[in-house]
């Protein structure tokens, strides 16, 4: 019988190389991509059944890129292994399709649970990043039903952006013209209703576009 196939997703290759000694003994781990972009590429070529990614990521964040794939293929499990207990992160991983959030300082018998969880159908979540979810719930059901305003494009512009990369450099990455980067920037700042880069920064941040650590 075939192993289940998982790809991983650190942009901390070391790291990628201690997950894959905890996996391999149980399962069969295809590969290490260290961005969202080289994510997207790989995971549509290899269909690994399990996606174990990290958020913070540089030219495409975790969140972004696994909800993509999970809109192209549903039947791919996605689980979320990150330093960030930010429990704003938990809920934009839980929407973009995820079946589980895991802490890196977690014990590694709750990664495995996890999977297995997600293998089953099931999900699971960090037992602190659940009980803060539930606690913001009952304090404001409304809280963890907030739209996304932004495109997945301007999403991506938005990333690069609070990275401090150039519309020029951002034009190349992204295979569009300056004019285009430059008119996304524009709607992405009417859209967040400001005129500085340093609340790009700061929304990017919140919506665990990037990572604060």
């Amino acid at each position: 019988m075939a192993r289940i196939k998982i790809l991983l997703a650190d942009d901390h290759t070391l790291f990628c190389n201690l997950l894959r000694e905890l996996l391999e003994p149980e399962y069969e781990v295809v590969g290490c991509v260290n961005n969202g972009r080289d994510l997207l590429t790989v995971a549509k070529t290899l269909q690994p059944d399990v996606l174990l990614v990290d958020i913070a990521m540089p030219a495409l964040n975790g969140l972004d890129a696994g909800r993509r794939l999970k809109q192209e293929n549903p039947h791919m499990k996605l689980i979320y292994l990150t330093m960030n207990n930010n429990v704003e992160y938990a809920r934009e991983a839980l929407q973009a399709g995820a079946s589980g959030f895991v802490l890196k300082n977690a014990q590694s018998s709750q990664l495995l649970r996890a999977i297995h969880a997600a293998l089953r159908g099931m999900s699971y979540v960090a037992p602190e990043i659940r009980e803060a979810m539930s606690q913001i719930f009952i304090r404001d059901p409304k809280a963890v039903d907030r739209p996304q305003h932004l495109t997945d494009r301007q999403r991506e512009v938005l990333q690069m952006l609070a990275e401090g990369r150039t519309l020029h450099e951002i034009s190349d990455l992204l295979k569009i013209s300056y004019r285009t980067v430059r008119f996304h920037k524009v709607r992405i700042m009417e859209e967040l209703g400001t005129s500085k880069n340093a609340d790009l920064v700061k929304y990017a941040i919140k919506h665990g576009i990037i990572s604060s650590v």
